[in-house]
């Protein structure tokens, strides 16, 4: 789920406002050393942290239903982690870099709900919506100056983007088959011998237009000696 994460947040910055730009957009950690190394104009989205959003967490389980809407199998929810990234601009000049951070939300901004249709692998295969959050109030317990002393820089005008993502729960659980008839009801007497009035059987609703009562029992046969029991 992460590295589609990755995909999906890469593709974004290389399209909208940067689209055609030719700027290069890096995952890795932006170190003394990858910014000595770095020779073009990049934007850097670095992944440092990783946490649950307790907040979504659900019970219980959900129905993995086929193109029929006939239950297979039943799975837990998924549990949605989120994802921060710290979003920075590298060029030879702050107001260049500002640009391109400006560029970032333009591009960002819009997206705020990630629809289950343009996420790749496991993500879309779940049908649920991501999502993102740009330059809001930091919840994460280390500050933006812990994390660039622990990358050996300096401090530097960064964009904080949070993309909310489900992790697929395990196991699935296989249901049983649809129910196809109705239950059949038979009238024993006290000495456990069966009545002689036929076996009734509850009438399975059907699409279209039904007549009215047609899923519920036949209550109106039942005979003198069974009401009297």
């Amino acid at each position: 789920m992460i590295h589609e994460v990755d995909d999906v947040l890469k593709r974004m910055l290389t399209g909208g406002a940067l689209a055609g730009s030719g700027i290069d957009v890096a995952l890795e950690a932006p170190t003394r050393d990858w910014a000595a190394r770095r020779n073009a104009p990049t934007i850097n989205a670095y992944l440092y942290d990783i946490r649950e959003d307790v907040t979504r967490r659900q019970r219980g389980t959900v129905p993995v239903t086929d193109e029929r809407g006939a239950v297979l199998k039943r799975r837990q929810p998924p549990r949605w982690f989120r994802l921060s990234y710290l979003v920075t601009a590298w060029t030879k000049q702050p107001q260049d870099e500002h640009r391109l951070l400006s560029a970032v939300l333009a591009t960002l901004l819009p997206r705020e709900i990630l629809p289950a249709e343009e996420l790749p692998g496991s993500l879309g295969a779940l049908g649920l919506s991501v999502p993102l959050t740009v330059a809001g109030i930091q919840s994460e317990s280390r500050s933006l100056a812990e994390i660039w002393s622990a990358l050996g820089g300096e401090l530097k005008p960064s964009l904080d983007v949070v993309v909310t993502a489900p992790f697929p729960a395990f196991p699935e659980y296989e249901a049983g088959p649809p129910v196809t008839e109705g239950a059949a009801v038979r009238v024993r007497g006290i000495d456990g011998t069966l009545e002689g009035s036929p076996e009734r059987r509850h009438r399975l609703p059907t699409s279209g237009g039904d007549t009215p009562g047609a899923g519920l029992p036949d209550t109106g046969r039942v005979s003198g000696e069974a009401r009297r029991r």
